[in-house]
C-alpha cells in the first residue's frame, strides 16, 4: 500500500473532500489515475454520482504509474498540455498533499494568475499543517520583495 494512504489524516481528509465534491455537484477535472491522494478523492466523488474526468499524458497511461483513471479519460501529448488541459476545464484549482509534480502544478498555476492568463481561485488543501512551511516561504519572498502581497 501506498505509505501516504497509511496516514489515517490524509486519506481521511482526501475522502471527505471526495464526498464535499460530489454533494455539491462539483465536476472533478485532475490529473488521472487512482493511486496516491488524488486517485482517492477521484474515486469518492465517482462514487458519489460526480462527474469525474482524468487529464493524463501518453507517457503515464503507458505504464501503471498512476493506476487506473476513474470514468472519463482525456489523453494529451505531454505535461504541460496536461496542465493547460486541466485549466481550461476547470472553474478552480485545489492542490492536495503532495510531493515535487504537485509543488510544480501550484507554482506553474500560480504564475499563470499572476500573470493574469487565469483569474481562477488556487487553494491548498492544508492538511495537519501540511502547507504551513511553503506558505511562509512564500511570506518571506514577499518580504524580500521577489513577489507582490498581491501575488
Amino acid at each position: 500500500m501506498d505509505p501516504v494512504l497509511e496516514r489515517k489524516e490524509f486519506l481521511e481528509s482526501t475522502n471527505h473532500f471526495g464526498q464535499v465534491l460530489a454533494e455539491r455537484k462539483i465536476h472533478l477535472v485532475y490529473g488521472g489515475g487512482s493511486l496516491g491522494l488524488t486517485g482517492g478523492v477521484s474515486i469518492t466523488a465517482f462514487l458519489g454520482g460526480n462527474q469525474v474526468v482524468g487529464v493524463i499524458p501518453k507517457a503515464l497511461a503507458k505504464g501503471d504509474f498512476i493506476g487506473k483513471t476513474i470514468r472519463e479519460k482525456l489523453q494529451v501529448s505531454t505535461m504541460s498540455d496536461r496542465m493547460n488541459a486541466i485549466s481550461n476545464h476547470v472553474d478552480a484549482f485545489i492542490a492536495l498533499p503532495g510531493g515535487l509534480g504537485t509543488l510544480e502544478e501550484i507554482f506553474h498555476i500560480s504564475s499563470w494568475a499572476q500573470l493574469h492568463i487565469h483569474h481562477k481561485p488556487i487553494g491548498l488543501l492544508n492538511v495537519n499543517g501540511f502547507y504551513d512551511n511553503l506558505l511562509s516561504f512564500l511570506d518571506q519572498v514577499v518580504e524580500q520583495k521577489f513577489l507582490t502581497s498581491s501575488a
